[in-house]
Parts: structure tokens; C-alpha cells; sequence
């Protein structure tokens, strides 16, 4: 473990980017939403408590700039956008569902850290 922290400081100037792009929360939360099934955009945003217009609209520009998620304009009136995970993307499935029941199983540890780190803190 050791050799890998090392390795990974060697090569954060590589992975910082891709990192930034992929680990945000928004990012990660879209990802999960279409590993499930393709969405229209007011899908997505109805299934992320929380997202702006404008949070929604940049998370898929960059994931589709990124090759992660596919952009597909229907042949429906009016005309409809579907955002598709694409195979790359979909290599983030295990990673991701990894961390998520991660967070499931330590949330309430989480928590606890936090709220006594808030009673320690002065005033």
C-alpha cells in the first residue's frame, strides 16, 4: 500500500485532472443515475435532489467532453436529448458502487467525526 501511495503522488500530475473531472459529486451522482438506464435531462435533475439548471447542464457537457456519457438527439416533437453512460463510463460502475456502500456503511461514522470536531472547535 506504501508503494502505491508513493506511486500516486508521483503521478498526481496526470491523475489531478481526470480526478477533478470524474470525482466531483455532481459527476459521480450522474454516472450512478445512468448506469441504471439512458435519461433525459429533467430525469436526471428530478433523481438529483439539490442540482441547478446550470450545475445539470455543465456536469454533462464536461462528462460527454470527457467520453464518459453519450449526448443523443431524438427524432421526437419537440425534440428530446437522452444522455447515455458509454463503455468507458460504465468502468466506473464498480468504483463508484464501491464508494457509495461505503458511504452507506460509515455515514453515521462520518457524522459522529464531524459533530464532535464542531464541539471542539472554540465559539
Amino acid at each position: 500500500m506504501a508503494e502505491f501511495a508513493n506511486e500516486a503522488l508521483i503521478d498526481a500530475r496526470k491523475t489531478r485532472p481526470i480526478l477533478e473531472n470524474i470525482a466531483n459529486k455532481w459527476s459521480v451522482l450522474i454516472l450512478t443515475v445512468l448506469c441504471s438506464k439512458p435519461s433525459r435531462f429533467n430525469e436526471i435533475m428530478r433523481r438529483l435532489d439539490g442540482i441547478t439548471h446550470k450545475a445539470l447542464a455543465e456536469a454533462l457537457k464536461r462528462l460527454e467532453r470527457n467520453g464518459l456519457i453519450k449526448r443523443e438527439v431524438l427524432p421526437t416533437s419537440p425534440v428530446g436529448v437522452e444522455y447515455t453512460i458509454t463503455p468507458l463510463g460504465r468502468s466506473l460502475q464498480a468504483p463508484f458502487e464501491a464508494l457509495y456502500c461505503w458511504a452507506l456503511a460509515h455515514g453515521a461514522e462520518v457524522e459522529t467525526a464531524q459533530a464532535d470536531y464542531d464541539r471542539r472547535q472554540p465559539g
